[in-house]
């Protein structure tokens, strides 16, 4: 039984905890003061953009100057695929731009599209009048025109930059890039390898040179950086280095779970910016919604060609690989003769599956302009994989960052087939 004593005590205490926690939230709450274009910049990492690049600059009078170009180019996803993209500065995505927290910052976009556009800078802080939403904050730009726009950047982060005037087809088109704002003051532990990737989605029939912006979900297509492998350029690290992945994704409609093989690591910011060391999880997937950027982090301490790629089955298909027939379990028999009497070329495929179709498309021949459904050989035997995926290359010893070839396995180290002796040995029967 209480006593009113203890009642006095025990509301007391809980008065004390809601006041210490009040202090508590307070204090966490409080905005961390902006760090003054003065304060000395710290070295960091500058980041690595395959099958990309970053954008220059210059000073001027305390200010960094860039210049984007949006315009249409050819873009080669991969050998054998060509198409007229929109983009800047004749890349989609676009060139990374990349600067340090305080900066200011001053970016003219000339825009040589056949129609208006505008630049909005998605999650960094600006005025207003700088967002980029065409007709809502800004005049469009004419064709024709040069903009400017500056700011002074108050936050660090990964976060991206696309057109906001007709989204769907110039979006559609590939104008997007990354915008990486690195911290003004250190953070540990420091990052060895810091990448840049845009996840984007296409839809190109074969045959076409020009991707249909007006689709949603029939995306055939899967881009890391504007490639699909096997054009996608590896990850190379040296061994015991750290690595930072940035990861955008400004596609449509698909939302992108990256899931890396032989590690997990840590996802430590979002365009809302890092992620509080007690906030971050581990994973090996990291999920990248559409309109979002994720970072990851981890030390490569194991030597060896692991896998980098999306986890959804068709975004590892390349164009040809989408929209075919149901053939699973189908007997053709003799029809297959018959129809070569008409089609001399005629052969029944994926009746027991489609690992081997992109071996047979590419000796059969394909479509002009048009890619095979998979991917490219590999160090044992065909990658039956394509589109959205790459490979992160760790090594011992190397001097450069250069592609070191595929990697040599220690004697013992390779899955191979199991011998009758050590089938009896361990009691298995087949």
């Amino acid at each position: 039984m209480l006593s009113r004593r203890d009642v006095l005590v025990s509301g007391a205490g809980a008065l004390a905890g809601v006041a210490m926690l009040a202090r508590d939230r307070a204090h966490a709450e409080e905005p961390v003061p902006p760090v003054s274009p003065e304060t000395p910049v710290t070295s960091y990492t500058p980041v690595t953009v395959p099958n990309g690049s970053t954008l220059p600059w210059r000073l001027v009078d305390g200010v960094k100057v860039y210049h984007l170009v949006v315009e249409a180019f050819m873009r080669e996803f991969a050998p054998g695929l060509q198409v007229t993209c929109w983009g800047y500065n004749g890349q989609t995505p676009g060139p990374v731009i990349e600067a340090v927290e305080g900066d200011r910052v001053r970016i003219y976009v000339t825009n040589r599209l056949p129609e208006a556009t505008s630049v909005h800078w998605h999650g960094i802080l600006l005025p207003n009048g700088m967002d980029g939403v065409s007709g809502l904050t800004q005049r469009p730009i004419p064709v024709g025109q040069t903009f400017k726009y500056e700011f002074t950047l108050r936050q660090s982060g990964t976060y991206m930059y696309h057109s906001h005037f007709d989204e769907m087809v110039q979006m559609g088109m590939g104008v997007m890039g990354l915008f990486v704002i690195h911290p003004r003051l250190p953070r540990t532990p420091s990052i060895d390898r810091d990448f840049a990737i845009m996840l984007s989605e296409w839809a190109i029939k074969p045959g076409a040179r020009r991707p249909d912006p007006t689709v949603m979900t029939d995306f055939n297509v899967l881009t890391m950086n504007g490639k699909v492998f096997p054009a996608t350029e590896p990850l190379v690290v040296r061994i015991g280095q750290r690595v930072r992945i940035r990861l955008g994704n400004l596609g449509a409609t698909n939302h992108h779970p990256i899931h890396i093989h032989g590690y997990n690591f840590k996802i430590t910011g979002t365009d809302g910016g890092r992620i509080p060391e007690a906030g971050q999880w581990p994973e090996t997937t990291v999920h990248v919604p559409v309109g979002t950027t994720r970072d990851i982090e981890f030390v490569a301490d194991v030597p060896g060609d692991w896998a980098f790629h999306c986890h959804m089955t068709h975004h590892t298909m390349n164009q040809m690989g989408h929209g075919l027939p149901n053939m699973l379990g189908v007997k053709p028999g003799a029809r297959d003769k018959e129809l070569r009497q008409l089609l001399p070329e005629y052969m029944t495929m994926g009746q027991t599956g489609m690992a081997n179709m992109a071996e047979m498309s590419e000796a059969m021949g394909v479509p002009r302009n048009s890619i095979p459904m998979l991917g490219a050989p590999g160090p044992f035997s065909y990658i039956d994989m394509g589109g959205m995926f790459t490979i992160i290359k760790v090594r011992e010893g190397i001097t450069s960052y250069e592609d070191p070839g595929w990697y040599r396995h220690p004697s013992g180290t390779v899955a191979a087939p199991a011998s009758a002796s050590e089938l009896r040995a361990d009691g298995i029967k087949t």
